[in-house]
């Protein structure tokens, strides 16, 4: 048997190796951003440039999809990538261990995202991040996770996953929701229930109940008054606001790439704050075990986290070197997140907000500002998201039959993919039911005008029985 050196060396000859190896990346086909002249610039106002935008996108013509809040349409250049980088590694086998593997795809992503390369990974989606992220926090029995009954239940799953095996204490928070909720009310809700045990805030950055945006960078700053821990289910970040997650404040953001990013299925980031920049996050680095590593060493210890603007070392590649990687997958990511660049994130933030704020006027007409669960006077709070309730009758307002319903025809006898949502509400003895709609910059407001059109027919058939 090898005594403890013997491995030691084998594991510095083999980390000495791979680092001296290159190719690990499978290259673009055709070169680098080869999709450029197929991808058009300006205005996505312009009926011309929609007109082209829409043609990278593969959606079926006779389908209006109003769903990206759960998957978007990948365009076609992200599957050539895709393709193009599977059929390379079939070519040619390699390595897919490297310290080089995915380097550039991440450095692409940091740019895009307002990060540094350390401090981010490519990981399979949004569910992976947030497991990856609490299982590697450091807490113990009693200590208080203060969230929402708003999460995602791929940030609720494994917040009980901890209650249960590790005994800390999950602290759930229902916002005031409909029209008339405010950023400020978010931030007292979450400061009322701060206690001396609370050991981190978590929250959706947009909840997909109702398409709250919530006020991050509030709830950050308040977390940095109390030395607290923030954690950030961002899966609809990417792709729809044009953000820096340095500038967020918080500690860790996971964040979907098959949403308003439109990657490929089985992609996401993890957004692990690796150095203490005062003017963003005053606090010390959170401790922070990388669970799922191939990279963590195989004895001794990892330095002290950083104290000051450099990190000690990067944490981004503990948490990528996980094994043998989808390494298809990191490119198609880095492809979709170029397009965008090149679009221009402020534009897609502007355009998709614009849609649902000309959906929120539609719906208010018909409707009436009370029909809504999402924000409306806050601008703050607005997103990509509009949820609301389309039954006027109490009891069908309450019935999930009616809703499964209406999803189902609205897709079947109109051609228009939208979903229903559910969730607590505040004093109320049971869970409420709305439609939500999600555009993206794939859509245009003749579609949008459709779409309330035709919920307005559907809506009217259906309370007539």
């Amino acid at each position: 048997m090898e005594d403890k050196g013997t491995e030691s060396a084998i594991v510095a000859m083999a980390r000495r190796r791979t680092e001296g190896e290159t190719g690990a990346s499978a290259p673009a086909p055709g070169g680098p951003r080869e999709w450029a002249d197929r991808v058009p610039s300006g205005p996505l106002d312009d009926p011309a440039v929609h007109a082209a935008l829409r043609r990278l996108f593969p959606l079926t013509p006779d389908l209006v999809h109003l769903n990206v809040g759960t998957l978007g349409s990948t365009p076609h250049p992200v599957l050539d990538m895709l393709r193009a980088a599977d059929t390379e590694y079939a070519r040619y086998p390699r390595d897919p261990y490297p310290p080089t593997t995915l380097t550039e795809p991440r450095a692409t992503l940091a740019r895009c995202y307002g990060c540094d390369p350390d401090e981010i990974a490519i990981v399979q989606g949004a569910t992976d991040g947030n497991a990856r992220i609490l299982n590697g926090l450091d807490l113990a029995e009693g200590d208080e996770v203060v969230t929402t009954t708003h999460e995602c239940y791929t940030m609720q799953a494994p917040l009980n996953l901890l209650r249960n095996r590790r005994g800390i204490k999950v602290t759930k928070l229902t916002p005031r929701l409909g029209p008339d909720q405010s950023a400020e009310e978010i931030v007292e809700m979450f400061a009322a229930a701060i206690t001396p045990r609370t050991k981190v805030l978590e929250w959706a950055a947009v909840t997909f109940t109702v398409g709250t945006t919530m006020p991050t960078r509030m709830l950050a700053e308040l977390a940095h008054e109390h030395g607290i821990t923030t954690v950030v289910d961002g899966a609809h970040l990417p792709g729809q606001f044009d953000m820096s997650l340095r500038e967020l404040g918080v500690d860790f953001v996971s964040g979907s790439g098959a949403k308003y990013q439109c990657g490929p299925m089985g992609t996401g980031i993890l957004y692990a704050r690796n150095k203490v920049l005062p003017e963003y996050n005053p606090l010390p680095l959170p401790g922070f075990w990388p669970v799922i590593s191939l990279w963590y060493p195989i004895e001794g210890e990892l330095p002290p986290r950083a104290t000051g603007r450099e990190p000690t070392y990067d944490i981004g590649t503990f948490l990528q070197k996980t094994g043998s990687a989808d390494l298809s997958r990191g490119p198609a990511l880095q492809t979709a997140a170029e397009i965008w660049e090149h679009i221009g994130r402020a534009e897609i933030q502007r355009y998709v907000h614009g849609l649902c704020d000309h959906l929120k006027e539609r719906i208010a007409a018909h409707w009436g500002e009370e029909s809504f669960f999402s924000p409306l006077h806050d601008r703050r709070l607005h997103s990509g998201m509009v949820a609301f309730q389309p039954f006027r009758d109490p009891a069908h307002a309450v019935d999930p039959r009616r809703f499964m319903e209406f999803e189902e025809r609205m897709e079947t006898e109109h051609g228009i993919n939208l979903r229903f949502t559910f969730f607590p509400v505040r004093d109320a003895d049971s869970e409420r039911y709305a439609i939500r709609l999600a555009p993206h910059l794939y859509n245009d407001r003749d579609e949008l005008d459709r779409t309330v059109d035709a919920m307005i027919k559907l809506t009217d058939e259906m309370e007539r029985r």
